[in-house]
């Protein structure tokens, strides 16, 4: 049984987790019984013993295949083990329920030698794939991150206003959290500089901090843009860090004065588009009913033939409305030029007339499908391909998440909204209930850590017994909210499409740590 290399399971913190364990286990005899499976392996420290008469069964772990070998990702170490011929039998062995030690060697033993027995067997048990029937399930501590975690990614809500009526927002729509004129319309340019202040103070040790600028249409409000990049720049120099910088649009406002500034401070844009015209102009239209395509397309298109020495992308949001994926992806990619192109369901409630509904799902699972092995065949090739929703999760499986959380939000990542008021994230900016602070008064610590402790993975029960929680841990926070009233709960209308696109996603990189595994070894920059 080998473990891919260059890869393994890490916590939240970081640190390696497949090592010596006190639930570690060591094959050994009933004292003065024969020893059906040969002594220990050379070197192992002994664990809890188990004799032959000891009843083992299989913990926690999903099985996967690609291209003729079969693999295991363990659950909570999201680490991925390639199995031999042995622990592929021994694990077979036990499918049909618990076995003694002695009986389990008994029905091996004309296939595999009792070297390779013990030792297929050892392995197993050391990361957890068997242990002892009846053994408690993996621990879920609730380990809170330091209070003074720095901050990686402050998010600037620069505008909370629109030229756009898209039927789907989430600020705007029937499902917004925050009431119109409750907040003020446009960032100033005070709270602009204490935003850059209160990054740079929260970013603590770390030499690059990210400042992502957001609305509303964020273009509404360039002349703010500008000052703010200047002073961030300026600043973060005398504080010896390097501010990075990105900012999402709706590309109708774009002009080359603005494509200009974008490429000289090599600023990385995120277009939110939805496809080709038809596609566009049902949701995504002007304040006037009119749809935004014709007034878009030309603009995107000048932006990305000028600004091709950082990345362009763009964010589609699916709906009922749009579900022909593939069409999507090549209008987008093949005609508009996007190097890269993500796709999000649309977050609302689900009586909403443009919600997705189970065949929705399984539509847009069996397009995510396609896309991922077309994916795959580039990424063996070295070519890019653009497909980033399947590159992001490979390169979480390869990074070994087991996530806490299933995001940065009230802990690397924060939004800032209009008037100064630090939340969650930009999904939240403006909501009250999600406020941590102020970037004139700092973070409300025991805020932050009470969020924290109640959105661990630890009290989401229903999430105890799903093999994908290391990847998922609930879901986006605002899609909780959203469908169920609170950042609190697991997103459960779409915990089999995660699972099914996760398992997609292990394939996916279980063939290409075969057939191509230097690709791999580049996502860990």
């Amino acid at each position: 049984m080998r473990q891919e290399e260059g890869r393994e399971g890490r916590t939240r913190e970081g640190e390696p987790v497949l090592q010596g364990d006190p639930m570690a286990v060591s094959v050994v005899a009933d004292p003065g019984a024969p020893d059906p499976a040969g002594p220990a392996p050379a070197g192992h420290a002994p664990g809890t013993p188990v004799a032959g008469t000891a009843e083992l069964e299989l913990r926690e772990f999903h099985s996967f295949e690609a291209v003729g070998q079969r693999f295991v990702y363990l659950v909570p170490s999201a680490a991925i083990f390639r199995l031999d011929e042995a622990a592929a039998a021994v694990l077979d062995a036990l499918t049909g329920g618990p076995r003694t030690l002695a009986s389990l060697a008994e029905e091996l033993a004309p296939r595999l030698p009792r070297e390779a027995f013990t030792e297929a067997l050892q392995d197993l048990l050391e990361v957890r794939a068997v242990g002892p029937r009846g053994a408690p399930p993996e621990p879920m501590p609730v380990e809170l991150p330091p209070g003074d975690l720095p901050l990686s990614t402050l998010v600037l809500n620069v505008t909370s206003k629109c030229n756009l009526s898209c039927g789907y927002c989430y600020e705007y729509g029937e499902d917004r959290l925050v009431d119109e004129g409750t907040m003020p319309r446009f960032m100033d340019e005070a709270t602009a500089r204490e935003s850059v202040e209160f990054m740079l103070a929260q970013a603590g040790d770390r030499d690059t901090v990210n400042l992502t600028f957001f609305g509303g249409e964020t273009l509404l409000n360039f002349k703010l843009l500008r000052t703010t990049l200047e002073y961030a720049r300026r600043r973060g120099t005398e504080e010896g860090k390097r501010v990075r910088f990105s900012l999402t649009t709706n590309g109708t406002l774009l002009r080359p004065e603005i494509i200009e500034w974008l490429v000289e401070n090599e600023v990385g844009v995120t277009v939110s588009i939805d496809g080709p015209k038809d596609v566009q102009d049902k949701l995504r239209v002007l304040n006037n009913g009119a749809g935004s395509y014709e007034l878009m397309a030309p603009k995107v298109k000048a932006l990305l033939e000028r600004h091709q020495g950082h990345q362009v992308a763009a964010r589609v949001t699916l709906t009922r409305e749009n579900l022909d994926i593939h069409r999507i992806f090549r209008h987008l990619t093949q005609e508009m030029g996007f190097s890269e192109v993500g796709f999000a369901p649309v977050t609302t409630s689900s009586c909403r007339s443009y919600a997705l509904d189970e065949p929705g799902y399984d539509s847009m699972l069996r397009q995510f499908g396609e896309l991922a092995r077309d994916w795959l065949e580039h990424a063996v090739r070295d070519e890019p391909h653009g497909f980033s929703n399947i590159r992001e999760s490979v390169q979480e499986i390869h990074r070994g998440f087991s996530k806490a959380y299933p995001c940065g939000a009230g802990l690397g990542l924060m939004g800032v909204a209009t008037d100064g008021n630090v939340s969650l994230c930009h999904r939240f900016a403006g909501s009250a209930e999600h406020t941590l602070g102020s970037v004139t008064e700092g973070i409300d610590r025991g805020k932050q850590t009470d969020f924290l402790e109640a959105n661990h993975i630890a009290y989401k029960p229903d999430c105890h017994s799903c093999w994908a929680r290391p990847l998922c841990s609930g879901g986006c926070y605002h899609e909780a909210h959203t469908r169920y009233g609170t950042t609190t709960a697991p997103n459960l209308h779409y915990c089999d499409w995660i699972r099914s696109w996760t398992h997609t996603c292990l394939e996916i990189y279980g063939e290409l740590a075969e057939r191509n595994p230097a690709f791999l070894k580049r996502l860990e920059a």
